[in-house]
């Protein structure tokens, strides 16, 4: 049975160092996602954005509160379990692309399939009609350092939604583009995320990007507001 919601979150905190050096970042965070929303996470530099989407994804623990991705109680899994999950279940897209820059174009998106054990001819098929989907069938076995800022987040894009992930978590997706390059970004990424009924919870600086997500929630304070 599919969970009610994507993310789930309840009474989250995250707080770093001990005694008089303790410092709090998120104080009893309360969040609801249903699948397919887009959800965007803004607020000043420094205000635990990145954090919250990083705790979100599994790849940071909270001081303590409950967090649910896809159903599954992240807060009682260990690494291993939560690898799993990020697996099968959750895309990323970075600032940065994060691309491997030894591996080809078609070989970065074909990662996401070979952490799952799958090897094959489908695979590579379903790699390459991303691609191609996303105007990049000419530049399959190009290495990253070949390929312009666009094409490489391009490419990030396409490895990001291998799998059809259920999750897309993105952290400035379009930070590192000029306005035009960042536009055509955000406009195929949330073309995938329709295509795929993905859920997608971005951070963003960019109040045009931000006002295209379906939620803006503001950290500030340590909290989450939700915005008109």
């Amino acid at each position: 049975m599919p969970a009610e919601y994507s993310v789930e979150v309840h009474h989250l905190s995250k707080s770093v160092g001990q005694g008089e050096h303790e410092l709090s970042i998120l104080t009893g965070v309360e969040l609801l996602v249903k699948p397919a929303q887009t959800i965007a996470l803004i607020g000043e530099s420094g205000s635990g954005k990145s954090t919250l989407l990083a705790i979100l994804a599994g790849l940071d623990d909270g001081t303590a509160g409950e967090v649910y991705l896809m159903g599954q109680p992240l807060h009682k899994m260990d690494e291993e379990q939560r690898a799993a999950l990020r697996a099968r279940h959750i895309g990323f897209v970075f600032q940065s692309f994060m691309l491997v820059p030894t591996l080809s174009a078609l070989e970065n998106v074909e990662l996401p399939a070979l952490l799952r054990g799958e090897n094959d001819a489908t695979s590579r098929d379903q790699a390459k009609a991303l691609l191609a989907q996303l105007g990049l069938e000419k530049r399959l076995h190009h290495l990253p350092a070949q390929l312009s800022g666009g094409e490489q987040q391009r490419v990030a894009l396409a490895r990001a939604f291998n799998g059809s992930p259920g999750v897309l978590f993105a952290d400035e997706p379009t930070g590192n583009l000029d306005r035009q390059t960042g536009d055509r970004i955000a406009d195929l990424l949330f073309s995938l995320n329709r295509d795929h009924a993905t859920t997608l919870i971005l951070v963003t600086h960019d109040e045009h990007l931000a006002a295209r997500c379906d939620r803006r929630l503001r950290v500030r304070d340590g909290k989450l507001w939700e915005e008109a």
